[in-house]
Parts: structure tokens; sequence; C-alpha cells
């Protein structure tokens, strides 16, 4: 399995929170945790950033996606509303968590709760062409649903 170093710089207020980490051996995602000063409770239908205190830095060529944990989305509703998030590899900020309520009660984050995963990718970037024409297809011009459902 290939490995790429992903530099963490923890927020002093935040030692008592975990780092992110893998939850199991082969396992894709690593766990990220809530790093909340006081209990924040999401109606349904709301949404709001989670502070992590992390600040992450990964070599160019590569991305952290920050993507739903589907057993707290299945049980609560609870999602990564801009699923996936996308920390570049010059993005020095703190990572945050853009969570929202889907579900039909009110939901609590409370501080070391794990909220979402961080999955890293290769990033491919594209080259840029404008044409007079694209090449045809099978699928032509159809649009949403025009493959079908079976």
């Amino acid at each position: 399995m290939e490995k790429v170093e992903l530099q963490i710089l923890r927020d002093p207020k935040c030692s008592d929170v975990d780092l992110p980490r893998y939850m199991s051996e082969h396992a894709s995602g690593m766990d990220v945790r809530a790093a909340v000063e006081e209990p924040v409770t999401l109606r349904p239908g709301e949404i709001t950033l989670v502070p992590t205190g992390l600040r992450v830095a990964i070599s160019p060529g590569y991305e952290v996606q920050v993507r739903p944990r589907s057993g707290l989305a299945l049980k609560s509703g609870v999602t990564i509303v801009n699923t996936p998030g996308t920390i570049d590899a010059d993005y020095r900020g703190e990572v945050g968590l853009i969570v929202g309520n889907f579900g039909k009660e009110p939901f609590t984050v409370e501080r070391g709760m794990r909220m979402a995963q961080l999955v890293v990718g290769k990033v491919i970037q594209a080259e840029i062409v404008e044409v007079a024409r694209l090449p045809g297809s099978e699928r032509g011009e159809g649009g949403f649903g025009s493959s079908g459902v079976k």
C-alpha cells in the first residue's frame, strides 16, 4: 500500500482531542473529531461549521477529502454537506467540517466526537483545451436520466 506523509498541526487548546486515525487495518478514511468548546445542538435542517483544531499539510499532487461517516449518516441523518470537501495541498487554515442535520431529531455535537473521515487522494489537473466541437458519443446530448434506470 502506498503511503504519503500527512503533517498535522494541532491547536494547543485541543490537546485533549485525539488526532485523526484509521479505525481498522484496511480503512481508507481516518476518523476526525470535533473540537467544539461546548456541545452544539443542530436542529433538523440546520447546518454548522464544526472545528477540528487541526491544520494539515500534504505533498503537492495530493489532496485530503472530508467525507461523512456512514453510521452517523444512517443512524442520525448527520452528514458532511459539501461532500467530499477538499483540502488542497497549499491550504494551511484550520480544517472545518460543514455538518448538516438531515435527520428528524436534534443532534448534539460534543467535543471529541468522531464526526467525519479524511481520505487522502492523488490529484490530476486537467489541461484546458477550448474546441469548436466535441467528439460524438453514443449518449450524445441526453440529459439527466437519459441512460435509463436498468
